[in-house]
């Protein structure tokens, strides 16, 4: 029997990981009825991160926190409990970017929320934290985040700053004094990007346009997070530091270690073995463009079956011109089934059918 493995992320603020899993896999079926699916939906520490470890985990308890979202507004959220006392907290959930429909914020959002749902699980008393970063919809330097913690972000006059990447224009002062410890089993940080703080790799250059940034807004974001990375002890140039709008530099200062999310969450599954007993695989995102290459989940995907000598392929909401898909056997852009993105983001379900249809005639 032949054994088909679909693990795609989410295609973001349209269908999740284990939807698209579900929706790619009726489509084989439809085709290869007999074939045997084997669902492993990922996620590299963005969006559906928190879904991910719990269906992975029996016995993982969603625990709702009310926080401030990245607009300010009060949203429900929740952490995860898992049974070994480990925490997982989401950015995505509570300071991501899909929290703001088609509104952009690239001053105003923060990560504060992110911050209170990680205090709550600290006053929880876990052990251990697991921080899932992707999908900001800030670019402040995680200041929101340590604030929410117990640091104070001040001017030189001592007053607090602006929330956003608003207030690092003004940071002069760092009070780290009340800053809450990790806790005893330390906070492993899940990252889907490796760009530093700084420069045209960073966090403002290179994400801060898809925030709301214009060409002076990147200057500006990436002066003030300069501004910070001198009032923090922590390496800018760290990998990772500029991931989720400089949140990854703000929990290299709080002592955290950050690791590519994608190859944390497969280990997690069980990917591997399930990718070496496979005899094809089926990965996925919603966009797949020059970052994907750089720890986002369909690369780690497709190096995982690169090694087990199975082969591989992407469907994608949209492949960008500068993507690479060389190393899929074949690559699928829902856009391009449905005749336009409007039609591909209205019903991604439909359009993952169809795709995975077409897999199972031509692989």
């Amino acid at each position: 029997m032949t054994s088909v493995v679909f693990a795609p992320d989410s295609f973001k603020g349209t269908i999740g990981a284990a939807d698209a899993a579900s929706a790619l896999a009726t489509g084989w079926r439809s085709v290869r009825p007999d074939d045997d699916a084997v669902m492993r939906p990922m996620a590299d520490g963005g969006e559906g991160t928190l879904d991910a470890f719990a269906a992975a985990v029996p016995g993982a308890l969603r625990m709702p926190v009310p926080v401030d979202g990245p607009d300010g507004e009060v949203t429900e959220a929740c952490w995860l409990l898992l049974p070994d006392g480990t925490a997982v907290v989401e950015l995505a959930s509570t300071s991501g970017i899909e929290l703001l429909g088609d509104r952009r914020l690239p001053f105003d959002a923060d990560t504060r929320g992110f911050g209170q749902a990680v205090a709550a699980a600290l006053d929880h008393g876990v052990p251990r934290l697991v921080l899932g970063i992707g999908s900001s919809a800030s670019t402040d330097g995680g200041v929101g985040l340590l604030s929410a913690l117990g640091a104070r972000f001040a001017d030189a006059s001592g007053e607090r700053v602006a929330r956003g990447a608003r207030g690092l224009d003004a940071l002069a002062k760092v009070d780290l004094s009340r800053l809450r410890p990790l806790p005893e089993g330390g906070v492993v940080v899940l990252s889907d990007v490796t760009n530093p703080l700084l420069g045209a790799s960073g966090a403002a250059a290179v994400f801060g346009p898809q925030k709301g940034l214009d060409a002076r807004g990147v200057a500006t974001a990436d002066a003030g997070l300069a501004r910070l990375a001198e009032l923090l002890d922590a390496d800018p140039s760290a990998p990772g530091a500029g991931a989720a709008g400089g949140t990854g530099f703000a929990l290299l200062a709080w002592g955290a270690d950050l690791v590519p999310g994608s190859g944390e969450v497969a280990e997690l599954i069980g990917l591997a073995g399930a990718v070496a007993a496979a005899s094809v695989v089926i990965t996925g995102e919603g966009s797949f463009d020059g970052q994907s290459a750089a720890g986002k989940a369909p690369s780690h995907v497709a190096a995982l079956a690169a090694a087990a000598a199975v082969p591989v392929a992407l469907v994608a909401g949209r492949i960008a011109p500068d993507a690479d898909p060389s190393a899929f056997a074949a690559a699928l852009s829902l856009t391009d089934l449905a005749g336009s993105s409007t039609a591909a983001l209205t019903d991604p379900a439909r359009w993952l059918a169809a795709a995975g249809a077409q897999l199972a005639r031509t692989l």
